[in-house]
């Protein structure tokens, strides 16, 4: 009888069990290491006798001023660890403004607006195609200034639109909070388009009567990555002053930056950007981690602005007939590639297992010194993280770090269920999507966020979480009224 043939390997072991092994293998080397180790002590100790125990202490010989000398050592080195290391920054809670219904544009709603400004019907049938393929929903809201035919982008307007999307956000936050304005000892504001005179930080001075030594910062030009930057700048404060609180807002104004031609790099804005804010608090008080969401963990920046073709391809400018708008390159996507890429990079090392770094390090080694056609390896960031904040930019770009990253549809489901309902909304984009995890009663306690952002110059910065207690479901917020919609599907083209 002819022997029947040996089954595939691959057919016949669970190769991703392997893979666990040897991840928990790796990541704990030196509990497996010391355990055995421990046990053999133990051992050895329980089977001496007291009085050989006794031998060993005296043939130490320690006499008083050894003692004191040690005890002395040990107090001073633990005296300057606690004194030199970083002080932890907790986000005590965070607020989203939810634009009212009587913003809403609807597709029908844009493109009548479109057609009956536009005078162009190349640029009418390029708006229909973008809004098409853009992943947007009918519930995406603009301010009511570019509900008017034709828009009415004036000072007094973008002001108007400015105190309500940042005072609305920020009354909320003190509604969970509790926050006294006497109690904000940091206030960073980052709006990229819009930076007026007084500025956006100082309106919210005025508006709410803050002290006259608060350290207050305003940021502009800085795109959507801006809100980790703020981000940053609180953290570095917050590292220098002990005992503050430091008030975040994040926002973009969209009344002023209304293109009115018809070159096609510069009409994409106007399909993609909403209206939104948002307002974060964030503390180094020890009492306020009994209370704090989240402990914030890393901050990476990565800025590819050296690179002449990174630092045009989101650009500020006129076309010939001289209206002003933001222009986007075609080499977009790549370059964010390429700045992601120089960000995990760094992040990398900072958060994930060793399992995965040393993969990634043989497979490196492996293809520059043995097969250069090796297939590189990516590491499985899903290991260092539960949830992804990746920010809406446009579904191009949610689709890219999917598919770099290999995550699920679950794990983008908040960065795409975000652009449907609420649209591009800048630097507050990654917020909504923050709280859309919290909305569905995802959020555990010791789960991990990773917060990515990109922005003009050209920017990629990440941000890495941790919850400090399991998030109870929101009964207010952004997503109050229509979480249980979602996740809806989105279709490829939505034919208008």
């Amino acid at each position: 009888m002819p022997s029947a043939p040996l089954p595939e390997f691959q057919s016949s072991v669970k190769l991703k069990y392997v893979k666990l092994g040897y991840q928990y293998l790796v990541n704990h080397f030196l509990t497996l290491l010391l355990v055995p180790v421990m046990a053999a002590v133990s051992v050895e100790l329980f089977q001496r006798g007291p009085g050989e125990l006794a031998a060993v202490w005296r043939s130490l010989r320690l006499d008083l001023v050894h003692l004191l000398c040690s005890a002395f050592a040990v107090v001073f080195a633990a005296a300057v660890y606690f004194m030199s290391r970083p002080r932890p920054v907790f986000l005590v809670d965070y607020a989203c403004y939810k634009p009212p219904p009587s913003c809403r544009v609807p597709f029908a709603t844009f493109m009548e607006h479109t057609r009956l400004i536009s005078d162009d019907p190349k640029s009418v049938q390029f708006q229909t195609r973008i809004l098409e393929r853009s992943g947007l929903g009918e519930e995406t809201c603009l301010p009511p200034a570019n509900h008017y035919i034709p828009p009415n982008p004036t000072m007094e307007a973008s002001r108007a639109e400015a105190q309500l999307v940042i005072f609305s956000a920020i009354d909320d936050l003190v509604r969970k909070t509790g926050l006294k304005p006497k109690d904000v000892d940091i206030l960073v504001v980052n709006c990229s388009l819009f930076s007026p005179t007084p500025s956006l930080s100082a309106m919210i001075v005025n508006k709410y009567k803050l002290r006259s030594n608060v350290r207050s910062f305003n940021l502009s030009g800085m795109g959507c990555s801006a809100g980790l930057i703020s981000i940053d700048l609180a953290r570095d404060l917050l590292q220098v002053h002990a005992g503050s609180n430091a008030l975040v807002v994040s926002t973009e104004i969209i009344t002023p930056n209304f293109y009115k031609g018809s070159r096609r790099d510069m009409l994409l804005p106007n399909c993609l950007f909403r209206m939104g804010a948002a307002a974060i608090l964030l503390s180094n008080r020890r009492r306020d981690a009994r209370r704090a969401k989240y402990r914030l963990v890393h901050v990476v920046r990565t800025h590819k602005g050296a690179d002449d073709r990174a630092y045009r391809c989101v650009y500020e400018e006129e076309d010939d007939t001289g209206h002003s708008g933001i222009s986007l390159s075609k080499d977009l996507m790549a370059i964010a590639g390429e700045a992601l890429k120089s960000n995990i990079t760094t992040i990398g090392p900072l958060v994930l297992p060793m399992s995965e770094q040393l993969l990634f390090f043989f497979t490196l080694v492996g293809r520059k010194l043995i097969n250069p056609k090796w297939k590189p390896y990516i590491p499985d960031f899903k290991q260092a993280f539960e949830h992804f904040c990746i920010h809406a930019g446009g579904r191009a770009v949610i689709d890219e770090l999917q598919k770099n990253l290999q995550l699920s549809a679950e794990h983008v489901e908040p960065s795409r269920m975000t652009l449907h309902r609420f649209g591009n909304t800048s630097s507050s984009s990654l917020w909504y999507e923050l709280n859309y995890i919290e909305s569905k009663g995802r959020m555990r306690r010791g789960d991990r966020i990773w917060q990515i952002g990109f922005g003009s110059g050209f920017k990629c910065n990440s941000a890495v979480w941790k919850c400090i207690r399991t998030v109870k479901t929101p009964v207010d917020g952004p997503w109050a009224d229509c979480i249980h919609r979602y996740p809806v599907d989105i279709p490829e083209v939505v034919k208008l």
